[in-house]
């Protein structure tokens, strides 16, 4: 069974900086896709960051400049440095992979920026 493990979320003042980890376990699939998107309280899931297997780069517009993905093939990982946190980017944060037509999520982490 695929998982997909994040670690790195917690509480942050605005300003500060965070980085998120995700690895998969359970597959030897080397995801065409990986990526983050988040789901802020109240509001819909959306798209952060996502990285392909040829390094190709998409970036929603609120975190361009501020957020990094990152990842490493050859230990399906992905990362995602956060700098200049600002408190609308607290939210539930996803890992995603995508292979084969089919979104694997893992179960979230929660990243909070306040003062």
């Amino acid at each position: 069974q695929v998982q997909l493990l994040e670690s790195g979320g917690g509480f942050v003042q605005p300003g500060g900086s965070l980085r998120l980890s995700c690895g998969a376990s359970g597959t030897d699939f080397n995801f065409n896709r990986m990526g983050w998107f988040r789901q802020p309280p109240g509001k819909e899931r959306e798209l952060v960051a996502t990285l392909t297997r040829g390094g190709n780069t998409a970036y929603a517009d609120t975190v361009k400049g501020r957020f990094t993905i990152s990842r490493d093939n050859s230990k399906n990982t992905v990362s995602l440095q956060m700098n200049s946190l600002k408190p609308e980017d607290t939210a539930v944060y996803y890992c995603n992979g995508f292979i084969y037509g089919v979104d694997y999520w893992g179960k979230g982490t929660l990243v909070t920026v306040s003062s």
